[in-house]
């Protein structure tokens, strides 16, 4: 499972030009389900996101996590980022998870991230979305754990 994770001042997804869903400040997840995680691969990425320290303190450093600031995560699938173009110039999604698999992981995950107390919205799984953001920093980074 990976995770791209970037912190937001505010970030919101549409459907069909209408919102589904928005955060003030916190962090915007894209996460892609590989072939053959599961439950623990969710776990594991929810309890970690939850406890980052990716917000600066009264010293500018880093030291306090979306509770401290009272954030949100906004969490939308993206099976792109299993895609691989080390090949052709089309790239390859065969590592990426069935999406049935995939919806099943991306709602745990969220429940998971939810049970950590910390407010989670959702983009909409399986559609064209336009996601909108303003990444606060910038400070981004990558999660990945394997199964």
């Amino acid at each position: 499972m990976r995770a791209l994770i970037q912190r937001v001042s505010r970030a919101s997804v549409q459907v069909d030009s209408e919102e589904a869903a928005s955060i003030g400040r916190g962090y915007l997840v894209l996460l892609g389900v590989g072939a053959g995680d599961g439950e623990e691969q969710a776990a594991w990425l929810a309890h970690k996101i939850a406890g980052l320290r990716l917000f600066e303190d009264d010293a500018g450093r880093m030291n306090l996590g979306l509770k401290d600031v009272e954030g949100a995560v906004l969490a939308v699938s993206q099976f792109t980022l299993y895609g691989d173009a080390r090949k052709g110039r089309r790239p390859s999604f065969t590592q990426a998870a069935p999406p049935a698999q995939a919806e099943e992981l991306y709602h745990r995950f969220c429940d998971l991230l939810a049970a950590e107390g910390v407010p989670v919205e959702k983009g909409v799984f399986q559609a064209h979305m336009e996601v909108a953001l303003v990444n606060d920093g910038p400070v981004t980074l990558w999660l990945e754990r394997e199964p």
